[in-house]
């Protein structure tokens, strides 16, 4: 009995959560209430606060749920076993650019941290959020420029971590637009030819396929 209450519960606030985003992404965190959030999931106000304090740790719950896209980036480079850093490189974006395309859940909460919040006051973390991801993604990125270039032999016409803030700049501006367009453009493919094309401007090579090993 006690095992059957506790998945109850948990099953409840999952279907609070799942509430909440429906409801930000609608009618974005600073309008949407706790009482709209209710009516979503079929529960009420106190269901509400018996699983979170208020509006802002059911949002930082909904956060939790997701890795965004750069941060999954990050985990993709320090766990790849692939040695050539260009092939590492294309395959983590390629890869990072699929689960955008396909994970619907990750889509809408990275569109509701990207469009449907105010980064002040209490929410000012999600913008720590994207900063912390976009700085260590870069950092990777240059990583590999630097490594490409030394091993072969290619004197790059900007500095690696020039090169990773210009490159970042056009994977992520994709990835909005793509979001904020609601999926006008086939956003693996543009994405794989874009990072590509960048790729050669640098003097490196991409004949090679992309993929993890």
């Amino acid at each position: 009995m006690a095992r059957r209450t506790k998945e109850d519960a948990i099953a409840t606030r999952n279907s609070l959560i799942d509430a909440a985003e429906q409801v930000f992404r609608e009618k974005g965190v600073s309008r949407a209430s706790l009482c709209d959030i209710a009516q979503a999931a079929g529960a009420t106000r106190g269901a509400i606060y018996w699983h979170f304090k208020d509006k802002v740790d059911l949002f930082n719950a909904m956060m939790d749920r997701v890795t965004l896209p750069l941060e999954q980036g990050c985990g993709e480079f320090e766990t790849s076993t692939c040695l050539d850093p260009v092939q590492r490189l294309r395959a983590v974006m390629e890869l990072v650019l699929r689960s955008v395309a396909q994970e619907d859940r990750t889509r809408r909460v990275f569109e509701i941290a990207l469009y449907k919040v105010e980064y002040v006051s209490e929410l000012a973390g999600v913008r720590d959020r994207h900063v912390a991801a976009s700085d260590a993604f870069a950092q990777r990125l240059a990583r590999d420029f630097d490594l490409a270039a030394q091993g072969l032999g290619v004197l790059l016409p900007m500095t690696p971590s020039e090169a990773a803030v210009s490159l970042l700049a056009l994977f992520d501006g994709l990835i909005r637009s793509w979001i904020l367009g609601d999926g006008a453009f086939d956003l693996v493919r543009v994405g794989v030819v874009g990072v590509d094309a960048f790729l050669r401007g640098l003097g490196l090579p991409v004949s090679a396929p992309a993929g993890l090993d």
